[in-house]
C-alpha cells in the first residue's frame, strides 16, 4: 500500500536499527565490553561473499582489524576532511567525491559519521554509521575487520595509515547495499542523497534553460549542498590543471552567490571551493584581482570576509558557466537543516510499486496500459514570493536496485509526466490520456536510480504519472515533491468502496417474462424433485449456456467458481440454489458478461488484467492499487490476461466479500469486529 509522508517538520528523524537480531549499536557494544570480546558481524561476515558476488578474489586477501594494521589506530585524526579519502581497488570514485563534499558540511557529517566511537577504552571492534534510504534513516553497524593485502587496506582509506573512519564508512555503505562489488559505478548525487536525505538536481551550465543564478541562490538560501565540475573526454584528462587555474574532472563545492556594484552595474559573482585547498581560479574576481579595486570598501569587506581560506575563490558567474560544465544541487529535507537556514522546502513523499499485470503500464507510447500506472494528484495553491508561478522539483527514485544487482535485476528505465488535472475526478482512464497532452515531463527516460526535474507551473491541480519505459517491468519506487510553498498531494485510486444495489424482489410465476419462463424450465429440468440445484448442477447449466458463446474464451467453469456463486446467493445456507436465487444470479451474470465483452477490446475472448480496474468499477466496485495487484497475481496468466472463468470467480468473490462486510458494518464506519470463529467461517465461504 503506497505510503505518503509530509516532510515539513524541523526535528531530525530517529535512525532505525538495521541489525537482523534487532539490537542497537549501543546494546551490541555494551555486550561485547561486558564479555571482553570484539564484535563479529554475522550480517556482513569477513568473507568473500561480502566483497564480490560475480567474481573471485584476484589476490590473497586477509581481513584485519585496525589494531592489527598499526600500533595506535584512530577513528578520526584532527577532524574529518578530504585528505582522509583515498581510492582503493573498487570503482567507487563517485562515493569518494560525495564523502569529500560531505566533509565540508560538518553538521551533516556528524549525523552520517557519529562521533560516539573510537579506539579508546570503549573500543569493542564495532562501529556504526547512518544513511538515508527511501524515507528512513538507517543505523548500520559493522565490525572493524577490513580487507587488506600485505597489511595494507585495499579499499577506500585515509592518507594517514592510522585513521580509519573513511574505510569503515565505505564498509557500512557496502553492507547496506549487499557487498563491496555493489558499489561499482554510480553518481556522486546518489551518495549525497544517501548522506542527507535530499533531492538531487543536475544542470548543464551551457544549455540550461533555467535562470541558473537564481535557482542556485534560492538553493543556497535553503541550505542545499552544491557542487560543480568540468567534464573530461578521457581518463588522461582527469585532474588536469588548466591555464586559468581550474582542474578538469574534479569535484568542487559552491559556497556563495552575490551581486555586487561594479562600475555602475550589477555583476553576479559565485564563490567556489577546491577541496585541495590550494589550486585556485586566477581570472577576473580571483584573490587580489584588480576588479575588487572598483567595489565599495564596505561591500568588498563583507563579501571577502569568509573567503580567506586557501582554495576558495570568487568568479564572475558568466566565467563560471563558461569554465564549468555541470552543477549538482542536493536540496535538503526540512529535518536535515539547521535553525539558522533562511528558508525551507515544503516536501511531500509517496512510495509505490509497478507490478506487471496491474500497475506496470509503461510510458505513454503504450496508451492501452499507460493509464494503469500509479497516479498522484498535487495542488499548487500559492505562487512563489517573487513570481506568479510555482517552483516545484519532482524526483522519481527506484528503490533497492543496487542491492538487487546480484539477483540480475539492474536499473529500470524510468521517467514521469505531469498533466493538468480535472476537478473532482479520481484515477484517470485511458480516454483522458488519449485526449490530453502533458504539461511537463522528465527530459528523458533513463536507467538512473533517480530522475529529477525542476518546473515552474501556474497555480492549479496537476496529475503526476511515474512510469517505467516499457510495460510489465516491475520495481518499487519513491516520488518526492519539493516546492517553495506548500503543496497538497495524494494518490489517486486509493479508495476502496462498493455500490452494490439490492436485487429487485422476485416476480410471481404469473408475471414472469418469456425469458424467465425459459429460465425456469431450464432450472427445473436440472433441479429435480427438491427444486434446488447443487454446485455440480449449477456447473452443468452454466457450461451448457456459456459454451455456446463464441465471443468468450471458455473452457468451462470450475467447481470452485460455482461454489463461490452459490455462497453469494445462498441466503438460507442450504448449500444449494433455489430458483429465485438463481434468477437473481442470472441478472447479475448478464451484466457481468456484458462488462467482460466491453473490456475485451481486442476481441480475443479474454480480458487484459490491466482493464480489470475499469471492469470492476463498472460493476460497482472501487479498488486501490494494492488490491488490484493482488487480483492480477491471483487471476491473470503469464500473458496478463484473464479468461472468463477467472474473471467470474474474481467478481463473484469480491461482491461476496463486500456484501458480508457491509452487512457486519452496521454503523457504516468502514471497520468491523469479529471473533476468530467468525473470521474462519467467513474465510471459508469467500
Amino acid at each position: 500500500m503506497p505510503l505518503q509522508s509530509t516532510l515539513a517538520g524541523r526535528s531530525a528523524s530517529a535512525a532505525v536499527d538495521t541489525q537482523m537480531d534487532g539490537r542497537s549499536f549501543e546494546q551490541l557494544r555494551q555486550e561485547c565490553l561486558q564479555r571482553g570480546v570484539l564484535f563479529e558481524d554475522p550480517d556482513f561476515p569477513a568473507a568473500d561473499s561480502s566483497l564480490f558476488y560475480s567474481q573471485s578474489i584476484p589476490v590473497r586477501m586477509e581481513w584485519k582489524r585496525p589494531p592489527e594494521i598499526c600500533a595506535s589506530p584512530n577513528f578520526i585524526v584532527g577532524g574529518a576532511d578530504r585528505t582522509d579519502i583515498c581510492q582503493g581497488a573498487l570503482g567507487d570514485c563517485w562515493l569518494l567525491a560525495a564523502i569529500a563534499s560531505l566533509t565540508l558540511k560538518k553538521d551533516v557529517l556528524a549525523r552520517v559519521v557519529p562521533h560516539d566511537q573510537d579506539f579508546d577504552r570503549r573500543y569493542a571492534g564495532i562501529f556504526h554509521f547512518q544513511f538515508w534510504q527511501h524515507n528512513k534513516w538507517l543505523d548500520v553497524v559493522v565490525d572493524d575487520r577490513l580487507p587488506t593485502v600485505h597489511d595494507q587496506l585495499i579499499m577506500l582509506h585515509s592518507a594517514s595509515n592510522d585513521e580509519f573512519w573513511s574505510a569503515l564508512l565505505e564498509k557500512a555503505y557496502a553492507k547496506m547495499h549487499g557487498s563491496y562489488e555493489s558499489l561499482k559505478g554510480g553518481s556522486t548525487m546518489e551518495a549525497m542523497e544517501d548522506f542527507t536525505g535530499g533531492v538531487g538536481e543536475i544542470y548543464e551550465t551551457k544549455t540550461s534553460t533555467h535562470d541558473l543564478f537564481r535557482v542556485m541562490k534560492k538553493a543556497l538560501d535553503r541550505g542545499s549542498m552544491m557542487g560543480c565540475s568540468i567534464d573530461v573526454s578521457s581518463s588522461a584528462e582527469s585532474e588536469a590543471k588548466l591555464a586559468n587555474g581550474l582542474v578538469k574532472g574534479h569535484a568542487y563545492s559552491i559556497t556563495g552567490l552575490q551581486e555586487v556594484n561594479y562600475r555602475g552595474r550589477k555583476v553576479k559573482l559565485i564563490r567556489v571551493r577546491n577541496p585541495w585547498g590550494q589550486v585556485e581560479w586566477n581570472g577576473p574576481w580571483s584573490d587580489h584581482s584588480k576588479e575588487w579595486d572598483y567595489v565599495d570598501k564596505a561591500e568588498k569587506s563583507r563579501i571577502l570576509q569568509n573567503s580567506t581560506e586557501d582554495g576558495e575563490f570568487w568568479m564572475d558567474f558568466e566565467d563560471f558557466k563558461a569554465g564549468y560544465d555541470k552543477v549538482e544541487i542536493c536540496n535538503m529535507t526540512p529535518d536535515a537543516l539547521t535553525d539558522n537556514t533562511k528558508r525551507h522546502w515544503e516536501a511531500q513523499l509517496f512510495e509505490g510499486q509497478w507490478i506487471q499485470g496491474s500497475t506496470a503500464g509503461g510510458c505513454r507510447n503504450f496508451i492501452d496500459t499507460f493509464w494503469t500506472n500509479p497516479q498522484f494528484k498535487m495542488e499548487l495553491r500559492d505562487a512563489d514570493d517573487e513570481d506568479d508561478v510555482c517552483s516545484v522539483v519532482i524526483a522519481l527514485m527506484q528503490k533497492n536496485r543496487r542491492r538487487l544487482r546480484k539477483e540480475g535485476m539492474d536499473l529500470q528505465t524510468i521517467g514521469f509526466a505531469v498533466y493538468e488535472a480535472p476537478n473532482n475526478v479520481d484515477h484517470q482512464g485511458k480516454d483522458f490520456f488519449r485526449t490530453h497532452a502533458s504539461k511537463a515531463r522528465s527530459r528523458t527516460y533513463i536507467n538512473l536510480r533517480e530522475v529529477s526535474e525542476r518546473f515552474t507551473l501556474p497555480p492549479g491541480k496537476y496529475l503526476l504519472v511515474p512510469t517505467t519505459f516499457q510495460p510489465h517491468h516491475e520495481a518499487d519506487f519513491l516520488v518526492r515533491i519539493y516546492s517553495e510553498k506548500r503543496v497538497s498531494a495524494l494518490e489517486m485510486g486509493s479508495d476502496v468502496d462498493a455500490d452494490l444495489p439490492e436485487p429487485p424482489p422476485p416476480s410471481s410465476p404469473e408475471d414472469e417474462t418469456d425469458e424467465e419462463k425459459s429460465l425456469r424450465k431450464l432450472f427445473e429440468d436440472v433441479a429435480g424433485r427438491d427444486q434446488a440445484i447443487s454446485v455440480r448442477e449449477l456447473q452443468q447449466i452454466l457450461n451448457g449456456v456459456l459454451g455456446t458463446r463464441k465471443e468468450i474464451k471458455f473452457d468451462g467453469l470450475s467447481l470452485h467458481t460455482c461454489h463461490n456463486i452459490i455462497n453469494l446467493l445462498d441466503v438460507d445456507n442450504t448449500g444449494k440454489m433455489e430458483f429465485q436465487e438463481f434468477k437473481v444470479f442470472w441478472e447479475k451474470l448478464k451484466k457481468w458478461i456484458m462488462l467482460f465483452l466491453s473490456f475485451d477490446t481486442d476481441r480475443s475472448g479474454a480480458m487484459s488484467s490491466y482493464e480489470l480496474r475499469s471492469a470492476l468499477k463498472a460493476a460497482g466496485m472501487q479498488l486501490n492499487n494494492q488490491l488490484l495487484q493482488l487480483l492480477a497475481q491471483r487471476f491473470a496468466d503469464e500473458k496478463h490476461t484473464i479468461d472468463f472463468d477467472d474473471y467470474l470467480n474474481c467478481i463473484v468473490r469480491l461482491e461476496n466479500m463486500f456484501r458480508v462486510f457491509q452487512a457486519m458494518d452496521t454503523h457504516h464506519k468502514g471497520r468491523v469486529n469479529f471473533t476468530m470463529l467468525q473470521f474462519l467461517v467467513l474465510s471459508m465461504n469467500v
